[in-house]
């Protein structure tokens, strides 16, 4: 299986808006659109629903992922509502207030995001509802599944040569990658994803995201 750089490819990329890791990747994405011929799809995935039946949690882990929900719940309502051309405006702005102000008021997140993308004010409701829960749960799937559960966000799937889809977790970055380098991540990512027989290539991180 081989990729050109020069080939058109769809990339769909699951993200939660609570996730910095997933934030850095898909602001690198963004940066990617403008030197590779890719057309990025984006999807919700949940990190309560990735770790919500974990034993080990403790009361605040738990409590954070129940906060996690809103986020995500929102999201998918927009979505729902208005066509997934929504996804990036809606989620950009809740990840810029997380992630760059460390805005944690979820509820002040979403009513100001919202305004920003030019939503409905009342789709804030869908924050503290169940209605959307399974829409979330089947989105998560749907792009965790065919990685596996041990992983995190984000998760991308591109259509590789043979007609199957490679999915892979990562990458995981921590400083935000433009011009060249964002080119070359993306190409070596494409190369080592669809090798057959490759699985793992991992570090210890000795940072975290860095926003500017």
């Amino acid at each position: 299986m081989a990729f050109s750089p020069s080939a058109p490819v769809v990339v769909d990329l699951w993200v939660d808006p609570v996730c910095p890791f997933a934030w850095q990747t898909a602001r690198w994405v963004r940066e990617v659109e403008k030197v590779r011929p890719i057309t990025p799809r984006w999807h919700a995935m949940s990190l309560s629903v990735l770790n919500g039946s974990r034993e080990d949690l403790t009361d605040e882990w738990r409590e954070s992922l129940a906060l996690a929900w809103r986020p995500v719940r929102v999201l998918t309502a927009a979505r729902l509502a208005e066509g997934p051309d929504v996804f990036w405006p809606l989620y950009s702005a809740m990840a810029t207030r997380i992630h760059h102000d460390g805005n944690r008021k979820f509820d002040e997140v979403i009513a100001q995001s919202l305004a920003e993308a030019g939503l409905p004010a009342e789709l804030a409701s869908a924050a503290s509802s169940t209605e959307f829960d399974d829409e979330v749960r089947a989105s998560h799937h749907a792009g965790m599944d065919p990685v596996g559960m041990d992983v995190g966000t984000p998760v991308i799937h591109v259509p590789g040569s043979d007609g199957e889809t490679v999915a892979f977790f990562g990458p995981v970055i921590t400083r935000l990658l433009t011009g060249d380098a964002a080119a070359q991540l993306w190409d070596g990512t494409l190369m080592v994803a669809s090798t057959p027989g490759f699985f793992e290539i991992k570090r210890s991180r000795t940072e975290g995201p860095v926003f500017p």
